[in-house]
């Protein structure tokens, strides 16, 4: 009879929370960097170099990879010879492991988690609940995965009802262009595969706990209808173009991991689940000993990449840049940004609305005429930090509110990740705005840039208020220039042409 202690499971669960924040899995980097070696369109090999110097920063600083910290999933396999030592409930145990890894003061992680989803939606302050799954099983210890997953990627995920003799690829490749670039790829799809809806879901998730071994699998070729349908979904989503963050290239996905289960004769249910840049998992296993802490990996593990300014990068004043300089702009340029900008998400860009519309305005601070705002919901700083990791989140979200900003505020442009939905690029034109893109998955990059902040309205909103940054060298690409033309449009077309025509490798 195994004793599991209540102290050294909550220290275990906090341990590997704080771990998967800054350390990226070792093969998940190795298989970024083939992918960076590999690619031949130069916007998406920029955007993987600052996802691997961005991961290898992080693994050296300690400090989360991206500002969305993700919400916590733990798949729990309980012995059934296993005797607890506690006073608290296995839950109420991983919701303090949660609580202890998000509030640490060496590396405090953002919390990102609202109760009362359908009302009030307020933030529980610690990321608290998480997730769980609970499975009872023979032996003697407890085994336990743990994944902290972005909300961009998951709001991704996918779901369908087949007929039996539907063809699963056939879906997925139909379906994964659909999703956009706001999943922040390359990286990996979880597809789950049979039993019931919900049971699809979990084994999708589940999927994308294990490394990334494609190309092992390719070398020895498939024993199973299972790893057959690995390779070809793989090499037919890579030749689909999408490439890193959505700019087009060769490598969109970077493993494709399946999990079945058996399911009703009239049935074929089937999740896709895609894992982001900013994959963070972890795998330990009590067995009455004591905690299981995770081991550091070797940082020379780690590619050394070097970021260097093009002859073709703009440098661009935010405090002096004018409508005209910015109709100059085309699609696929760089920029490097300074000067000052402010920030909003959803929650502020929807009391922005209400302000206005109500006659009241908004506060004398939030003056958007002629300026840049840049979607992100930042980790509080650290130490000597000016802010903590503050990389984008996904723009379409705001889509909604672009054409009311734009048109009442006098807004010059905005800064986020991922493509604008066709509301958004309408209104882009419409008004001569632009939007910029920065790089999903590189956001303690991005705060390397930050100069100074200070929160200048909303501050009852949390990570969701309005600040002001100053920015020096903030790297951006022209995503929808002023004519409503949109990289995430034209890149993946091309790149797709490309690969059908040269019959480029992709996989």
């Amino acid at each position: 009879m195994t004793v599991i202690r209540q102290d050294d499971f909550i220290d275990s669960v906090a341990d590997a929370l704080q771990f998967i924040s800054y350390y990226h899995p070792v093969d998940f980097v190795k298989a970024v960097y083939e992918a960076y070696e590999k690619e031949q369109n130069p916007a998406a090999k920029d955007a993987m170099a600052q996802i691997l110097i961005n991961s290898r920063m992080c693994a050296e600083g300690h400090r989360p990879i991206c500002q969305d910290t993700g919400i916590v999933t733990v798949f729990l396999k309980i012995g059934m010879n296993v005797q607890w030592e506690s006073t608290m409930s296995v839950a109420d145990m991983v919701n303090e492991g949660v609580r202890r890894a998000y509030t640490h003061p060496d590396n405090v992680l953002r919390a990102s988690i609202l109760e009362d989803p359908a009302g009030a939606r307020k933030n529980t302050r610690d990321n608290t609940p998480a997730v769980i799954h609970y499975e009872v099983v023979e032996g003697d210890t407890v085994d336990v995965q743990v994944a902290a997953k972005g909300g961009g990627s998951e709001n991704k995920s996918k779901m369908v009802m087949l007929n039996p003799s539907d063809s699963i690829v056939d879906w997925v490749v139909k379906t994964v262009p659909t999703m956009g670039a706001g999943w922040c790829p390359p990286g990996m799809l979880g597809i789950g595969i049979g039993g019931t809806a919900e049971k699809a879901a979990v084994l999708a998730k589940e999927a994308l706990m294990d490394p990334i071994d494609i190309h092992d699998l390719r070398e020895r070729g498939p024993s199973n209808r299972v790893e057959e349908l690995r390779l070809e979904i793989m090499e037919k989503v890579n030749k689909l173009g999408i490439g890193a963050q959505g700019l087009g290239g060769l490598t969109t996905v970077m493993d494709v991991k399946i999990r079945d289960y058996p399911t009703h004769a009239a049935s074929l249910p089937v999740a896709m689940i895609p894992n982001c840049a900013a994959t963070r998992h972890a795998h330990f296993v009590l067995d009455g000993s004591g905690p299981a802490l995770q081991i550091p990996p070797d940082i020379n593990d780690w590619p050394d990449i070097t970021w260097e300014v093009g002859e073709g990068v703009r440098r661009v004043n935010l405090d002096t840049v004018t409508p005209e300089e910015a109709a100059e702009w085309q699609p696929g340029d760089t920029l490097l940004l300074s000067g000052k900008m402010l920030t909003g998400r959803d929650a502020a860009h929807k009391k922005m609305k209400e302000l206005i519309e109500s006659g009241e305005g908004l506060p004398a601070e939030v003056d958007l005429k002629g300026r840049f705002i840049y979607y992100v919901g930042p980790v509080d700083p650290v130490r000597d930090e000016v802010m903590g990791p503050a990389g984008p989140t996904t723009a379409t979200r705001m889509d909604k509110f672009t054409d009311f900003v734009l048109e009442h505020t006098g807004l010059l442009g905005m800064i986020g990740k991922a493509e604008r939905g066709p509301t958004g690029v309408e209104a882009i034109k419409k008004h001569k705005a632009v939007y910029l893109m920065a790089v999903g998955g590189a956001a303690y990059l991005v705060s390397k840039a930050i100069t100074s902040a200070e929160v200048i309205a909303f501050p009852e909103l949390g990570m969701e208020a309005i600040y002001e940054f100053e920015v020096k060298d903030m790297p951006v690409s022209v995503a929808v220039d002023a004519r409503g033309t949109s990289v995430h449009e034209i890149g993946p077309k091309i790149w797709q042409q490309k690969i059908e025509e040269q019959a480029i490798e992709v996989v």
